[in-house]
């Protein structure tokens, strides 16, 4: 199947200025390369900072790449605001981390859900576009009663059902979920991921699905891309990176889980902070960190690249695949 999302090399830096006034540049996102076929669920996961949701605001054309490329369905993807990029923004669409902050506090939730067919000039008349808002409100489990109601009178959980809805209405090929049920419960949020599964299955859009929730990625992706300081050090399918974890950072991350199958197992405390991303240390930006960094994690910065058993690795410590030789 090809990909209908193509990410290679895609890097950002940002301008940062120092105590005595001299600029230094802040890798936010560095040489960050991966493919999503349609239909399919991509988690991205990391420590706060590690540049996962400017991947995605860099996916989704709200940030001018400093570098890279990317493509989505065959066309590149750019912060340019032209009409090639408009019709493109139909088929990427954005779920927020707060539904509260996403929403207009001045219109009922069912005008936010129709405006995006206003913008974009679908449906004959008012009557066709909230007849279709209102058969979104259905496909995500929100009564038809709640739509004239404010963001302020609904729950946090149907307020982040709205926001769905709205991102759902543009029938989109790509929707981005950056943290979606960090703001909610424990029992929303499991509704809100089951919901999420099932309109994938229902519509059969793709997910960029952005969390630090390991245990949530795990049960809704099909691909997992770890990510520590702007840069992806494994990334796999998630029944091998959850069992059997291949970089050390990963280990660590995993060890945090609570796992019926890893009762006993010691968690794995990680010394000191995540290094600053304006002064990033030299050779492999882990080393700091790692419990069984070699002097050549200190001078070498290890490239992503497929070990033995298929996944993608950035570690010294880890045996790389056999290349594949030509027949004779």
């Amino acid at each position: 199947m090809n990909a209908m999302l193509t990410v290679k090399k895609l890097a950002k830096q940002y301008s940062a200025a120092g105590l005595r006034g001299e600029r230094h540049l802040l890798h936010a996102v560095d040489n960050v390369s991966f493919t999503l076929e349609a239909g399919r669920t991509l988690g991205i996961v990391g420590e706060s900072g590690c540049g996962k949701s400017t991947t995605a605001k860099l996916v989704l054309g709200l940030v001018a790449a400093s570098s890279g490329q990317i493509d989505f369905d065959g066309m590149p993807v750019t912060a340019v605001r032209d009409a090639k990029w408009r019709a493109l923004r139909r088929s990427m669409q954005m779920v927020h981390q707060d539904p509260l902050a996403a929403l207009d506090r001045r219109l009922t939730v069912g005008d936010q859900v129709a405006e995006p067919l206003v913008i974009h000039g679908l449906e004959a008349d008012d009557a066709a576009r909230r007849e279709r808002a209102r058969l979104l409100f259905e496909a995500v489990g929100l009564r038809v009663d709640l739509f004239q109601r404010y963001p302020h009178e609904l729950s946090g959980g149907q307020r982040q059902r709205v926001v769905l809805a709205r991102a759902l209405v543009l029938d989109p090929k790509l929707v981005v979920c950056d943290e979606p049920i960090s703001a909610l419960d424990v029992s929303v949020a499991a509704q809100v991921i089951n919901l999420l599964q099932d309109l994938q299955a229902r519509f059969g859009m793709a997910y960029l699905f952005i969390s630090h929730d390991l245990k949530v990625v795990r049960q809704i992706a099909d691909e997992v891309a770890v990510m520590y300081l702007g840069r992806i050090v494994e990334q796999g399918p998630p029944d091998k990176l959850f069992h059997a974890p291949a970089h050390p950072y990963t280990e660590a991350l995993v060890s945090a889980v609570p796992t019926p199958w890893r009762r006993t197992h010691q968690r794995i405390i990680l010394s000191g902070d995540p290094p600053n991303p304006v002064d990033r240390p030299s050779g492999c930006a882990f080393h700091p960190r790692c419990p069984r960094a070699i002097t050549r994690c200190r001078t070498e910065s290890p490239p992503l690249q497929r070990i033995a058993d298929g996944r993608l690795a950035a570690c010294h410590l880890v045996p790389v695949a056999a290349p594949i030789r030509a027949a004779a």
